[in-house]
């Protein structure tokens, strides 16, 4: 048996039907919140890129407050963003097998479609 430790690895103590844990939320509390960060992540680093040739090597002093701004790196800002989309949606099961993705049953019972809101 395992168990979902808080860096995302299954120890040998818990049920296997215990999800497993991402080792640190990437996602946001709304998708507006989310894309809010990027904005300003993603505008700081190209800020930093932009104004290099004109204030020189002290213009990348910007680019640590945008990857503050994305909590990582742009790749995982992009995987919080499909994380926050897809919260409530979707959730994971692991077993001794493996773990299996399959529609959140809170989500199905409230008659929700998968493809909702695109």
């Amino acid at each position: 048996m395992f168990k979902a430790s808080p860096e995302g690895q299954r120890t040998p103590d818990a049920p296997a039907d215990t999800p497993a844990r991402p080792a640190r939320e990437a996602t946001s509390r709304s998708v507006a919140r989310h894309l809010t960060r990027g904005a300003v992540g993603f505008g700081l680093i190209g800020s930093a890129i932009a104004l290099t040739p004109s204030l020189g090597p002290a213009a990348l002093l910007l680019a640590p407050g945008g990857m503050v701004a994305l909590r990582g790196c742009p790749t995982c800002w992009v995987a919080g963003l499909v994380e926050t989309i897809s919260a409530g949606r979707v959730e994971r099961t692991c077993t001794d097998e493996g773990c299996e993705l399959h529609a959140s049953s809170t989500h199905a019972r409230n008659g929700a479609s998968p493809h909702a809101g695109r």
